[in-house]
């Protein structure tokens, strides 16, 4: 499937609300994304939406593992902090969609001048 060619957005671009409520990190991560990639289309905005959404989690859940630490003591011994799995989970989902909508994919620039044929060529003359 080929990916849609992507737009330079145009300085007069407003950005769009989201169409669910969002956090201050879901929020931001919208305001960033519209502003650069002016996601219009119904599936986008949605799939944009829950990776903001998501976003919020991702900062709830690391400002409680922040507080409670990685590792929890139970009578049983140290644990993993139970919510390590959910924002593991969220973050890949959050990678996933993005990788869904295009917008993770940066153009990779070759790196130095091109090198020379390794296998005997014949010289013109």
């Amino acid at each position: 499937m080929p990916q849609p060619s992507l737009t330079v957005v145009s300085p007069d671009f407003s950005i769009p609300t989201p169409p669910i409520k969002l956090g201050d990190a879901g929020q931001s991560l919208w305001n960033r994304i519209q502003t650069e990639y002016a996601i219009t289309d119904a599936g986008g905005v949605e799939l944009l939406a829950q990776i903001c959404g998501a976003a919020d989690t991702v900062e709830a859940l690391s400002a409680q593992i922040a507080q409670d630490g990685a590792v929890v003591r139970t009578r049983t011994g140290p644990k993993p902090h139970p919510a390590l799995r959910d924002l593991l989970n969220h973050r890949a989902f959050i990678a996933r969609t993005m990788t869904k909508l295009g917008i993770d994919v940066e153009p990779v620039k070759p790196m130095g001048r091109p090198s020379k044929p390794n296998a005997w060529t014949p010289e013109n003359k």
